[in-house]
């Protein structure tokens, strides 16, 4: 079967074709989309149901003048499988997958929320922080050479290499935020702010380095796009999806992004109801050093990896990098291409424009640290809201 985007009706045949509802059945279909870059849809007939994803050849943010590769689809569909090895209940289950269609089939979470908007609306989910920090420990461990024979490594590191979707988080995330690039989206109130941070030669140094980061260190298969906007949760379970930015990469980058979609809807809420954000800040390191620390000590690596005092050094690089990435993120989805709606879903204009410069000033400040603890997030938060105080 050739390739062509599903419909509806489409989409309903090619799952009972695939043997997952009986040709009989009576069946309904939803396409619910993602966001910018994939249909989907949401099949049902009666309690059971399935999701079809689908890779368009194109960006569907900006149109068919941006094309992209449809093998995107079996990179996705090869990340949840390999990251089902680790961490099987935080994933969702991939029943099916057909690369020439760029199509995968999986378990359908429609009972679960999607992260970002429940914490928008208020949500706490008070394990969020445990799965993420579980997740990212055992799936970056076991992918890098601290826990996965060198020459497997080598091998899964090929079924990766992902150019197309790279490019976007090369592009999008250290070099248009920092520039006066076509790409990049804010409101003209905040072209002062914006043309200060352009002008900002030490910052613009920080990015770079950090985007040579990402192009050289191939430390991990991560995710490559952990957002609250790519987790599903409800009080007591969590399912990440859509990692078909998968790649190998800095090990730091993934919990970067996590924590910095945290820090922005923090910045979004009432005073009084950002501890629970900052909880989850510090507590999904917490969890992840620990459980990082406690595979590195019982797992069976190479001689290496036990030599004494190297751990510290190990973690103390990660969570250097984890902070410069967050940087990144803060900014671009402030000012670059794809916003986040915990800013942009701000009533009032006056207060989205304090809560975006407010967000600026947090990313720069983040970028620019160095050897800083966990704290330096709610730290760093304070100052940079503070001096946004003493303006007004």
């Amino acid at each position: 079967m050739a390739y062509q985007p599903l419909t509806e009706e489409t989409a309903i045949a090619l799952a009972k074709e695939i043997g997952y509802f009986s040709q009989e059945a009576a069946v309904t279909c939803s396409e619910i989309g993602d966001g910018n870059l994939n249909l989907v849809f949401h099949i049902r007939s009666g309690e059971k149901g399935i999701i079809i994803k689908q890779a368009l050849p194109y960006a569907k943010v900006v149109g068919e003048s941006w094309p992209l590769s449809l093998r995107r689809a079996t990179i996705e569909s090869n990340a949840l499988t390999t990251f089902a090895k680790y961490v099987p209940e935080l994933v969702p289950e991939v029943y099916y997958h057909n690369e020439e269609l760029a199509v995968t089939v999986m378990e359908d979470l429609s009972h679960m929320t999607i992260s970002r908007k429940g914490l928008i609306e208020g949500e706490d989910y008070p394990l969020l922080s445990q799965h993420i920090g579980t997740f990212s420990a055992k799936t970056l461990f076991y992918t890098s050479d601290f826990g996965l024979e060198a020459q497997e490594k080598r091998k899964l590191d090929g079924t990766f290499v992902n150019p197309d979707l790279c490019k976007i988080t090369e592009d999008l995330v250290f070099t248009d935020p920092f520039g006066n690039y076509e790409t990049n989206s804010y409101e003209p109130e905040l072209q002062e702010a914006v043309e200060e941070l352009w002008s900002d030669e030490a910052l613009k140094l920080r990015a770079a380095q950090f985007k040579y980061k990402f192009l050289t260190r191939k430390e991990a298969l991560m995710h490559g796009d952990l957002h609250t906007g790519s987790i599903f949760a409800t009080p007591t379970e969590t399912k990440v999806i859509d990692p078909e930015f998968a790649t190998f990469g800095p090990i730091g980058f993934d919990l970067g992004h996590f924590l910095a979609n945290l820090a922005m809807n923090a910045i979004a809420r009432p005073a009084d109801k950002r501890e629970i954000l900052f909880y989850h800040i510090e507590n999904t390191w917490k969890v992840f050093a620990e459980t990082f620390t406690t595979l590195w000590e019982t797992a069976e690596t190479e001689a290496y990896t036990k030599q004494t005092g190297w751990l510290p050094l190990v973690l103390e690089d990660i969570f250097a990098d984890i902070v410069g990435f967050a940087g990144c993120e803060i900014i671009r989805r402030t000012i670059g291409l794809a916003h986040v709606a915990d800013l942009d879903g701000i009533a009032d204009t006056e207060a989205k424009l304090a809560a975006k410069r407010h967000a600026l000033r947090l990313g720069r400040a983040l970028l620019l640290a160095r050897g800083a603890d966990i704290s330096i997030f709610r730290k760093e938060f304070a100052a940079t809201q503070e001096r946004k105080e003493v303006q007004a």
